[in-house]
C-alpha cells in the first residue's frame, strides 16, 4: 500500500492541535462512523491502484504505522514513553492491516488518541505545579529543543526530567528578551492554557485525517488524506484571488506553523521579510492582543491570518535560518488580493568588468514562478504568461545590446509545467523538454514544437535549493541540450513528482456515492524525467558550477523528507543536443574557484556559513543564563560585524539599470505619482546611498563573472562543438 504525505498542510497542524488539545478538553470517545469505514477502505484501494509507488508498503510494514502515528501526535517525543510505543504495537500491530484494508475500522487511531489526551492533561497539571517552584539558571544544564529525531523517553522519571529542563528553556527564552522571571512564567502558563483550550477543538475527522495521512506518508511525503473541511480549504488556497497574505502554511513536526510557499506578488512576498521555511510564532490583529499560535490547529491559524482587503495583521516570525528561538521579528502586512503584476518576470542589465577596463552588459531576468493566464476576476488585469513576459524582456535586453543572459530561478518553486516547456522553447530550436511516467509505467513526452528562438546568445541559469518542480525541468532540459551553464547551490530542490487530488465521492462504491461531506486523497501519480532519461526527483539538478551556500546546510529539499521517492532513470528520448563538454566547463569552474579563494565577498560568505554551521551543530542549548547571555552578545556582535562588511562590499556592486515590461510602464504612468521623500539637512553628508545599503548578492555577482569568462572562451573555436560556440543556439554570438 502507499501512504503519502500531505503532512505539511494538515497533519502536522493536527499534531500541534493535538498537543494543544491534550491540555484540558472534556472527556469524549470517538468511534469509526459508516462514512469513515467507506473512506478508509477506498483510500487503501486508491493507494494500491493509483499511487506511483503502489508497491512501497507491504503487510509487514503496517505495524510501523503505529509508531508513525504516535510521532504525529507527539512530534517532540514529550508525552508518550518508549513503553507506550511497545505496548501499542503489541496491541494493535497484528490487526492494523485487516482493520484498515478490509474493515475500514480506525478505532485504533481514536483509542491511541484518547490515551494521548490523558497523557497531555496529566503532564499539564504537573507543569502548572512546577511553575510554582524556583528555577536555578546558574546550573550547567542543557536542553535539546528539537527532539523530532529523538526516541520517546524510556521511563516516567526520564520524562519528568525532560519536562523540567523544557520549562527552564522556555522561561529562559523570555529572560533573554528582558522579561522578568514572573512574567516569563506567566507567558509559559498562558501558552499551555491556550493549548488546553484548543484541545477541545479536535474532532473525530481531525484524528481520522492525521491517522490516514500517516498511512499515505508511508508511500511518499507529498501524498495525504484530506477531510471534507481540509478539502474546502485546499480549494480556496488554489485560487489566487484569495484575500490574505499570499503564503501557503503547514504545521511541522515540532508543532510550529511553517511557511511552505510565498506566493509571488502577494503581500508576504512584497514585504521582503518572509521566506520559505520561516516559522510564524504569533498573529496579532490590528489593535488586538498578540496571540501565540504554536500548537494551534492550522485551520485556526489560517483563519486568523485571512481577512478583508486592506486590513492589517502583524506576524511574529522566526526566520528559517535563526538558531536562537529568541531571534524573532514582527512583520506588519496589509491583506490584499494577489497582485499579479508584482509576480511577473523582471529584468536588469549589469555592467560587468571585462578586459581592457571595459564593461560587458549582461542581462538578468528574474522569474519567481511559471505563471499562466490568470482567471477572469476583476482583480486580474494582467493577461500574459511567464513565457510571453520573458520573450518581451529578451527583446528589450537585446535592443540594449546585452552580450549574455542569466535566468534567475533561485526563488522559483515551480508553477505550470506547460509554461516551463514553452519557456525552454525560447532558447532551443525545438524538441522534447520533459518526460512523464505515470503509475502504470506509461511515458509521455512534452516537447517544444516552435522552431523560433527568442535568444540565441550565451545563457546561464542561476538556481538554489528553493528552485523546484517546473524550475528543475527548465534548468535540467537546458543542461541536457548544452544550451546553458547551470550555476548555484549544490543542487536544486529535487521535487520530481506530480500529485493529483482525487475526491472520495467519485471512488466510493456505487451505492454509497450519495454520501455527503467526504474528503479526498492527494496522491503522487506521476514522475518527471529529463530528455536524457534522468529523474529530477530527490537529486534535483546538479549545477555545472557550484557556489558556497548556507542553503546546503539547511533541511531544504526532497532528500530531507521521509519516504521520498528514489532517483532513477528511464530510456532517453531522442533530442538534438548534448551536455556541455568538460573542456568548456572545466576552465569556467577553475576560474570561479580561484575567485572564491581570493575575493573578499567569498570570505564574507564563508564566515557566515561557518558561523551558521557551528550554531546548527549545537543540538543542545545551555540552560545557564549567564552562558546564554554571553552567546547572545557574541552572536549580536558577529551580526553587526557582518552587516558592516556587507555594506562595504556592496559599494563595489556592478552598475545596474532596470528594464520593465510595457504593461508595467503603462500602469506606472497611469497610476499615482510617488510622493517625494522629505530630506532633513542634519549635516550628515556621509549617509550611505540606497545602492550601498542594498543586499550583497554574491551568487549573482559571481554568475555574471562566469558569463564574461564564457564569452572569452566562446571566441576560441577550440571550445566549440558541432560547429557552434557553447551555450549558444546557433553558434554565432552576433545573432543573439
Amino acid at each position: 500500500m502507499n501512504y503519502s504525505l500531505r503532512i505539511l498542510l494538515k497533519i502536522s497542524a493536527l499534531s500541534l492541535t493535538l498537543l494543544l488539545s491534550t491540555f484540558g478538553a472534556p472527556d469524549r470517545t470517538f468511534k469509526t462512523t459508516p462514512v469513515m469505514r467507506l473512506e478508509t477502505r477506498t483510500l487503501v484501494q486508491m493507494l494500491e491502484y493509483f499511487h506511483y509507488n503502489k508497491t512501497a508498503v507491504s503487510s509487514t510494514d503496517y505495524p510501523e504505522l503505529i509508531s508513525d502515528y504516535l510521532k504525529e501526535l507527539d512530534p517532540q517525543r514529550l508525552f508518550f514513553t518508549a513503553l507506550d510505543e511497545q505496548a501499542f504495537r503489541r496491541q494493535y500491530g497484528p490487526r492494523i492491516e485487516t482493520d484498515l484494508a478490509y474493515l475500514g475500522n480506525i478505532d485504533t487511531a481514536f483509542e491511541i488518541y484518547q490515551t494521548y489526551e490523558q497523557r497531555v492533561k496529566a503532564r499539564t497539571t504537573w507543569l502548572f505545579g512546577e511553575l510554582q517552584k524556583d528555577f536555578d539558571f546558574t546550573a550547567n544544564e542543557s536542553y535539546t529543543p528539537d527532539r523530532s529525531k529523538n526516541p520517546f523517553p524510556a521511563t516516567p522519571a526520564e520524562a519528568d526530567d525532560l519536562w523540567r529542563r523544557r520549562i527552564k528553556y522556555e522561561i529562559l527564552q523570555d529572560l533573554l528578551a528582558k522579561k522578568t522571571v514572573d512574567d516569563a512564567k506567566t507567558t509559559v502558563r498562558k501558552r499551555y492554557e491556550r493549548m488546553l483550550k484548543n484541545l477541545g477543538d479536535i474532532e473525530s475527522f481531525d484524528v481520522q485525517e492525521m491517522f490516514l495521512s500517516s498511512l499515505t506518508r508511508m508511500y511518499d511525503p507529498h501524498s495525504s488524506y484530506f477531510s471534507s473541511d481540509t478539502l474546502k480549504d485546499f480549494s480556496i488556497q488554489m485560487k489566487l484571488s484569495l484575500v490574505g497574505i499570499g503564503a501557503v502554511l503547514s504545521i511541522e513536526e515540532d508543532g510550529n506553523c511553517v511557511v511552505r510557499e510565498v506566493v509571488p506578488g502577494g503581500p508576504a512576498f512584497q514585504s521582503g521579510q518572509i521566506r520559505v521555511n520561516d516559522k510564524i510564532v504569533a498573529v496579532q490583529q490590528d489593535g488586538a492582543e498578540n496571540i501565540e499560535v504554536i500548537g494551534m490547529k492550522l485551520r485556526r491559524i489560517v483563519d486568523m491570518i485571512r481577512g478583508d482587503k486592506n486590513t492589517k495583521v502583524t506576524l511574529t516570525i522566526l526566520p528559517h535560518d535563526a538558531l536562537d528561538a529568541a531571534k524573532t521579528k514582527q512583520v506588519l502586512i496589509t491583506r490584499d488580493v494577489i497582485k499579479l503584476n508584482s509576480a511577473r518576470a523582471s529584468a536588469s542589465i549589469y555592467e560587468v568588468p571585462g578586459e581592457s577596463q571595459q564593461t560587458v552588459p549582461v542581462g538578468v531576468i528574474a522569474l519567481n514562478s511559471f505563471y499562466g493566464p490568470p482567471d477572469d476576476s476583476e482583480e486580474s488585469a494582467v493577461k500574459s504568461t511567464a513565457t510571453q513576459d520573458v520573450a518581451e524582456l529578451i527583446g528589450k535586453l537585446k535592443a540594449q545590446g546585452i552580450k549574455a543572459l542569466v535566468i534567475d530561478l533561485r526563488r522559483n518553486g515551480g508553477g505550470l509545467l506547460s509554461e516551463a516547456v514553452d519557456l525552454t522553447g525560447l532558447f532551443i530550436d525545438q524538441g522534447p523538454v520533459v518526460q512523464e511516467r505515470d503509475f502504470q509505467g506509461q511515458v509521455t513526452v512534452d516537447s517544444d514544437s516552435n522552431p523560433a528562438v527568442a535568444y540565441q546568445g550565451p545563457l546561464a541559469v542561476l538556481t538554489s535549493r528553493f528552485s523546484a518542480s517546473a524550475s528543475e525541468i527548465f534548468a535540467g532540459a537546458l543542461q541536457n541540450y548544452g544550451r546553458a551553464v547551470i550555476i548555484g547551490d549544490s543542487s536544486t530542490h529535487g521535487k520530481g513528482t506530480v500529485q493529483a487530488v482525487l475526491e472520495m465521492k467519485n471512488y466510493l462504491p456505487r451505492l454509497s456515492q450519495n454520501v455527503e461531506n467526504t474528503g479526498a486523497a492527494k496522491l503522487t501519480v506521476r514522475k518527471f524525467y529529463l530528455p536524457n532519461g534522468a529523474s529530477t526527483q530527490k537529486k534535483g539538478v546538479v549545477p555545472d558550477i557550484t557556489l558556497p551556500s548556507i542553503d546546503d546546510f539547511l533541511p531544504i529539499g526532497e532528500a530531507s523528507l521521509p519516504h521520498a521517492l528514489v532517483w532513477d532513470e528511464i530510456k532517453a528520448t531522442p533530442f538534438a543536443g548534448k551536455a556541455l563538454a568538460q573542456t568548456f566547463v572545466k576552465p569556467l569552474l577553475e576560474a570561479s574557484r580561484e575567485r572564491q579563494a581570493q575575493l573578499e565577498e567569498f570570505t564574507y560568505l564563508q564566515k557566515n556559513i561557518d558561523w551558521f554551521k557551528e550554531r546548527q551543530e549545537q543540538k543542545t542549548i545551555s540552560l545557564n543564563l549567564e552562558q546564554r547571555q554571553a552567546l547572545k552578545l557574541s552572536d549580536d556582535e558577529f551580526k553587526k560585524k557582518m552587516d558592516a562588511e556587507r555594506d562595504l562590499l556592496a559599494k563595489t556592486n556592478f552598475p545596474v539599470r532596470e528594464i520593465k515590461l510595457d504593461s508595467l510602464l503603462k500602469a506606472e504612468a497611469e497610476g499615482p505619482k510617488p510622493e517625494a521623500v522629505a530630506t532633513v539637512d542634519d549635516g550628515d553628508t556621509d549617509a550611505p546611498s540606497a545602492e550601498e545599503q542594498a543586499k550583497l548578492d554574491v551568487h549573482l555577482r559571481e554568475t555574471l563573472r562566469v558569463m564574461t569568462d564564457a564569452l572569452r572562451l566562446n571566441q576560441d573555436p577550440q571550445y566549440w562543438a558541432d560547429g557552434r560556440a557553447p551555450i549558444t543556439a546557433l553558434g554565432s554570438l552576433n545573432k543573439g
